[in-house]
């Protein structure tokens, strides 16, 4: 059995799918997949063995110059790709009128979806031949399994999801290190940096060497303040998406701002404290064991001045008693 997937972005969108692959693996035998995904997040489905080919699309960047991209031949290059093979299942796990009219309408195969009540945007449902109710009030992971059940036609598995990539990624015997994933793309969801300099003190003191990622200029230069002040405090090189997920794949754990690289630790099965002010958790937190998940609304004010101003009562104190609980450190 051949089944196409089409989730394209974001990154914690994508990491979500991975455990309804490995229950679809578990319950059909043979069965692969090939996946339309943006080009950004091309590396991710490789990290599961149940997937075949990868088929990059660039929507973003296409969107930017669209009479560019019909005359360079993007966009036939894609279709031709995506039409390269009759699928047994199409299953669009993004809802999204964008990736139903572009990808489902254009690929060869029955297609599947969620219905109208279920989906982000209910006009995408138009496009499935089945469009399937599930669910909106649960975690997105377990939104999907259920879709790709009943779009394959398998019961739902009663344990908990499993991404199943850890094994992708080279093991080490020296895990002495944790990683902060500071860097996210809306600044009023980052942690306060007067904040991060004290959560920093509390791990180093305790032993702790800190690896910091970085993914732009202004990521780079933050961690590079934060690495000024303590001689444990490494700031990585450029890494491609592959790389920085085989540094916190043996890393003894993570602290976490809402981006894409918490998810990556949860898929990873690192303990993970993640930190949110501005936004909700809700239905898409960390997902698996030794995950935490802190609201700075749900901690009482003190009278800190820190900028964003929304995560004032989330102090390092508090993180870090989270993270010690979650990786049973003592101290």
């Amino acid at each position: 059995m051949r089944v196409l997937i089409v989730k394209t972005s974001s990154m914690g969108d994508i990491i979500h799918t991975l455990p309804a692959l490995t229950d679809a693996t578990n319950a059909i035998a043979g069965i692969r997949f090939d996946w339309v995904v943006e080009e950004a997040f091309k590396e991710i489905p490789q990290w599961h063995s149940a997937v075949d080919k990868v088929i990059p699309i660039a929507i973003r960047r296409w969107r930017k110059s669209l009479f560019k991209t019909w005359r360079c031949g993007e966009w036939q290059q894609f279709k031709q790709c995506l039409q390269a093979r009759e699928y047994d299942a199409v299953i669009d796990a993004q809802g999204l009128i964008k990736s139903a009219c572009l990808v489902v309408r254009n690929a060869h195969g029955p297609s599947f979806g969620f219905d109208k009540h279920s989906a982000k945007e209910p006009f995408a449902s138009r496009f499935y031949t089945s469009a399937i109710a599930v669910d909106k009030e649960q975690h997105a992971v377990e939104r999907t399994r259920q879709l790709f059940a009943k779009a394959l036609n398998y019961p739902v598995p009663s344990t908990s999801g499993e991404f199943s990539i850890a094994d992708h990624f080279t093991k080490s015997a020296q895990r002495g290190y944790l990683v902060f994933n500071h860097g996210t793309t809306r600044a009023d969801k980052h942690y306060p940096e007067v904040y991060w300099q004290q959560l920093i003190g509390l791990a180093t003191a305790q032993g702790w060497e800190i690896k910091l990622p970085w993914g732009n200029d202004v990521e780079r230069n933050r961690a590079q303040r934060f690495a000024a002040a303590n001689n444990q405090v490494q700031v990585l090189p450029k890494l491609s998406l592959c790389e920085v997920a085989q540094v916190i794949a043996n890393a003894a754990g993570c602290i976490s701002v809402d981006t894409g690289l918490s998810h990556l630790t949860a898929a990873l099965a690192k303990p993970n404290v993640t930190l949110f002010g501005p936004t909700d958790p809700g239905l898409v937190g960390g997902y698996g064991q030794r995950q935490a998940t802190l609201l700075a609304a749900n901690f009482s004010a003190n009278n800190a001045v820190v900028d964003p101003a929304v995560f004032q009562s989330l102090t390092p104190e508090i993180v870090w008693r989270e993270f010690q609980a979650i990786n049973n450190v003592d101290g």
